[in-house]
């Protein structure tokens, strides 16, 4: 056979297996959101954002909150009865501000409960989400993040700082230009979450975690862990339904190397359990 049909054959396959095998874990997402609805009696959306990898060629794409995902959820919240609770599962490094805006926005006016349900991580612009929802939901061992603004690959905070320190004449036109976005962009944050936390906790107590989310008291990758938004005063639930983690465990990205991490993929029962059949 001609070695240029065997390549296209081949290369066919690779497309139509690859498509089939995609096709399959979206009905297995689909099927496990709707059970996990019924279980709940609720609305699921899902956003998670991981690294992932193109199927042909493994180039990593980077995911995180953008205009597509904001649309996405406001028309799926549009789609949801006011008396119907919402729950938003949600994974995600951050992303842009205007976007983690919106979704926070709908979520805090639909009448019915909505729930944010964390099952590792939801830094920054995700955990503005995740503040304007009724009831959090984390995984013991999950965080959620700072939510002071970013401007390039600084920190406003840290801008504020420099021309705090400096005389004006040894600064440029640029850094004085950061520095007024800057100190914008945080009075608008912080103003923000201060107007999602008001109805759930006292008002001076509101303005204070606002204060220290938004100011760059932290980097901005500092893990606020559940006992660490309790003690800020933010109610966090750690129940996460099981069905939860089958969903986020569909989510996982196939690799062609040799994994970093490596387990039996089993659950163990109690030493003691063990012992006792022994």
């Amino acid at each position: 056979m001609d070695p240029t049909v065997i390549f296209w054959m081949f290369f066919i396959f690779l497309i139509l297996y690859s498509h089939s095998t995609f096709r399959w874990i979206q009905i297995q997402r689909y099927n496990c959101i709707k059970k996990l609805e019924r279980e709940r009696k609720t609305r699921v959306i899902v956003m998670v954002h991981r690294q992932e990898q193109l199927a042909l060629f493994g180039i990593p794409i980077y995911r995180f909150i953008n205009i597509e995902d904001s649309e996405e959820i406001l028309r799926a919240i549009r789609m949801t009865p006011d008396d119907m609770p919402i729950d938003l599962i949600l994974h995600t490094p951050g992303g842009l501000v205007l976007a983690s805006e919106q979704i926070a926005m709908a979520l805090k006016e639909h009448k019915a409960k909505t729930t944010v349900i964390v099952p590792h991580y939801a830094m920054s612009g995700g955990t503005l989400i995740a503040l304007a929802a009724d009831e959090i939901i984390m995984d013991k061992n999950a965080v959620l993040g700072p939510v002071d603004p970013q401007l390039g690959n600084y920190p406003a905070a840290s801008i504020l700082k420099v021309v705090e320190r400096k005389y004006i004449d040894q600064l440029d036109d640029e850094t004085l230009i950061l520095a007024d976005i800057s100190k914008k962009a945080i009075a608008q944050v912080k103003e923000f979450v201060y107007n999602l936390l008001k109805d759930k906790m006292p008002e001076e107590k509101a303005r204070e975690v606002a204060e220290t989310l938004s100011t760059g008291k932290w980097t901005h990758d500092y893990p606020l862990t559940v006992d660490k938004l309790k003690e800020l005063g933010i109610e966090v639930n750690t129940n996460v339904p099981t069905l939860v983690y089958k969903l986020f465990d569909l989510y996982k990205q196939p690799t062609t190397q040799r994994p970093s991490v490596q387990y039996i993929p089993v659950p163990y029962r109690k030493v003691d359990d063990v012992k006792g059949k022994i």
